[in-house]
């Protein structure tokens, strides 16, 4: 991992590392619209060869029908079972806390403004798939939705490199009830549910994270429908001091580089010693894991060690980078979490690990990344609908407006809205 000594660092070297972006390469955001359009264009076919071209498409058909997910909840173990069902449960009790109420409110006597909230009608959710797959990510998605109320919830998500999709991702489909499921990824399954193809109806919202492909796609059709957040390659940074534990600041940082080769991993001490004990405990924690490649290059070219000159300033630093997991494993981690304000989700002590959220608490692991939970928080129930403003003004109500609305109707040139106002006052406008 990159050391970096923040005392040392200009002001503008500093901004590089923090002020970074979801999708950093332009030339994936021109290859995301190249194929974006393809498929706007070229519906079935396209996307069908796409597919061939960047991966992710199964043999045969790519609808998936209720008889396979029911046959894969079928095939998987009752321990695997279990665990889903616990998941969703979990899931289901955290978010149905979100469910927005509407509200009323009398701003003037005669004025009424009722703010009410609707679920949407059709959300696309992608599940990333390929080199592994994610019923976890399923289940962050779906189970909100259907919470949320959304008619139809359809799914894409990608085959892997021998065009098999996981028993477990389709148990999870089958348990979830999903209406509509579609073997295909990528940035041609993002333009797919945008612009829709002779098999897959358009969405009115595309939700779910994927790499810089996919991030990068659902940049380029928003406008067409709408979407949650750019959530692009999995990141954490860990704050840690003097009395870390080094081997478990190094399996949080293990936990989530491998995602995959450009997850960023950043650990930010005051404690110059901490370095040396935590690259040893990752070098022998590498050893004994699966991913153990895609570990190294992730750590090799987005791994950071940052060195604070003191607590504070590491702090200041973990909420300037906005990271999309923040893990604090501090003397007292939970004033430290109170301090941070840029993080997608936060982890407070030595029995916190991110994995926990990632599948188990019922906190929702689609997050912002790239430095964007500056502005965007969690996936949520309120992603899935949107609100109304409903206004039923009496005469009454209307005349205590005339005169603020004839105003600053006459400030800013705009006579038709004066009007509208002053004639309903006109005789025989009285009804």
């Amino acid at each position: 991992m990159q050391r970096v000594i923040l005392s040392d660092l200009s002001a503008g070297a500093r901004q590089r590392i923090v002020r970074r972006s979801a999708v950093v390469d332009s030339n994936v955001r021109a290859g995301a619209a190249v194929i974006c359009e393809e498929v706007r264009n070229g519906g079935d076919a396209a996307l069908a060869a796409t597919s061939e071209r960047f991966g992710g498409r199964r043999p045969g058909r790519m609808q998936v029908t209720r008889a396979e997910t029911e046959t894969a909840l079928a095939s998987i173990s009752s321990e695997e079972r279990l665990a889903l069902e616990t998941a969703i449960a979990n899931v289901s009790t955290y978010h149905r806390s979100q469910i927005p109420e509407d509200r009323i409110v009398e701003t003037v006597p005669g004025v009424e403004i009722a703010r009410r909230w609707s679920p949407l009608k059709r959300v696309g959710a992608y599940v990333p798939g390929g080199k592994a797959a994610y019923p976890s990510t399923l289940i962050m998605t779906v189970t909100p939705a259907r919470l949320a109320g959304v008619e139809e919830i359809v799914v894409v998500s990608p085959a892997g490199p021998d065009g098999e999709v996981s028993d477990t991702l389709l148990a999870a489909a089958a348990l979830l009830e999903v209406d509509e499921m579609y073997i295909v990824g990528g940035a041609q399954g993002i333009a797919a549910l945008a612009y829709g193809t002779e098999t897959i109806r358009p969405v009115d919202k595309i939700v779910g994270p994927g790499n810089a492909w996919v991030t990068a796609a659902k940049l380029y059709v928003f406008g067409e429908c709408g979407i949650d957040l750019p959530a692009g390659p999995s990141e954490v940074c860990v704050l840690a001091d003097e009395t870390s534990d080094p081997r478990l600041v190094a399996v949080d940082l293990l936990s989530q580089a491998e995602h995959g080769p450009d997850s960023p991993a950043v650990l930010v001490t005051a404690d110059r010693r901490l370095f040396d004990r935590v690259e040893v405990e990752l070098e022998t924690l590498l050893t004994e894991l699966s991913r153990s490649d895609i570990l190294e290059v992730a750590l090799a070219d987005h791994g950071l060690m940052v060195l604070a000159p003191s607590h504070e300033e590491a702090l200041s630093f973990v909420d300037d980078y906005a990271p999309e997991h923040a893990t604090i494993l501090t003397a007292d981690p939970q004033a430290d979490a109170k301090r941070i304000r840029g993080a997608g989700s936060i982890y407070v002590g030595r029995w916190s690990p991110e994995s926990a959220g990632d599948y188990a608490t019922g906190a929702n692991h689609v997050l912002p990344t790239g430095g964007l939970a500056r502005a965007y928080g969690p996936l949520g129930i309120e992603d899935f609908g949107s609100w109304r403003q409903i206004q039923t003004l009496t005469r009454a109500g209307l005349g205590r407006l005339r005169s603020t609305i004839t105003c600053l109707a006459d400030a800013e040139g705009l006579t038709a809205h004066k009007l509208a106002a002053d004639l309903r006052f006109e005789a025989g406008q009285e009804s």
